[in-house]
């Protein structure tokens, strides 16, 4: 049974030749679940050969334009290529009317529905979709405008255990979502700064390698896979060294590359 995620994007706002900017497709079990939606997503979907058709799910942590402004043009050329079957899109407070002041001045229409779904608790981890194959809740972070971490569970078949997948960016250090990623299998968390920058990622609301690291520890996690990465590091050693120095099984993401969910060790 498959559950793993292809990186499109492990860059920050900033996008580089080696990293663009946010974005993931999930597969759990053959459905495919889009996590943010930054420029240029579609073209790494196609790189990467991700099917843009088999995505007709997309959660989107937050609306600076990192890691949204690839969605115009996703549901654009999924309608030149076609698309009849719906779209929902689950994102903070906001989306819907973005979007549909894009497509009025850019003079453009779907021909498929696209459903918003607008989230607005501002505490508390939520159950926003629901399919024959897994669960996705949504949590708030902490950043400078409403931002949500997202947990996807896939529903156990057989004897099999459960696995689950958390992705959380952007958010500066906080432990207020800790019980919500409680022993998942993978956490995807940004890492933007190395330690040297740790009154940089206060101010903006990001996490270091090291808080990244701390907060993946105290959530007993199987796997920590670091994404986010500012544009200023152009080698990733030393961010990894930082983080593995705390908590040993961590990986940092790269654009293309795959990373399973594996079933928790006995």
């Amino acid at each position: 049974m498959n559950f793993y995620t292809t990186i499109l994007g492990s860059g920050a706002a900033l996008p580089t030749v080696a990293r663009h900017c946010s974005g993931q497709v999930v597969n759990i079990n053959g459905t495919r679940l889009m996590l943010d939606c930054g420029e240029n997503s579609q073209t790494q979907m196609r790189i990467y050969h991700q099917k843009l058709q088999s995505v007709g799910t997309i959660f989107l942590t937050h609306l600076h334009g990192d890691h949204f402004f690839g969605l115009p043009g996703l549901l654009s050329t999924m309608h030149l290529c076609g698309r009849q079957t719906p779209v929902d899109i689950f994102a903070p407070a906001g989306i819907a009317q973005a979007m549909e002041l894009f497509m009025t001045v850019a003079g453009s229409h779907l021909d498929f529905p696209v459903c918003y779904h607008e989230l607005s608790h501002t505490e508390g981890c939520l159950q926003v979709f629901e399919n024959e194959r897994c669960l996705v809740s949504a949590f708030p972070l902490l950043h400078s405008v409403p931002t949500y971490g997202y947990l996807i569970q896939e529903k156990p078949r057989g004897n099999n255990p459960a696995r689950r997948y958390a992705y959380c960016t952007d958010t500066g250090y906080t432990e207020s979502f800790l019980p919500y990623i409680h022993q998942v299998d993978l956490l995807c968390l940004e890492s933007t700064f190395d330690s040297s920058f740790a009154s940089v990622a206060a101010e903006k609301l990001h996490c270091t390698t090291v808080q990244a690291a701390t907060l993946a520890l105290k959530a007993e996690a199987g796997q920590l896979l670091l994404t986010h990465i500012s544009a200023r590091f152009k080698e990733p050693d030393k961010l990894l060294a930082e983080a593995q120095a705390v908590f040993p099984n961590t990986l940092i993401a790269s654009d293309g590359e795959r990373y399973e969910v594996h079933y928790p060790t006995a």
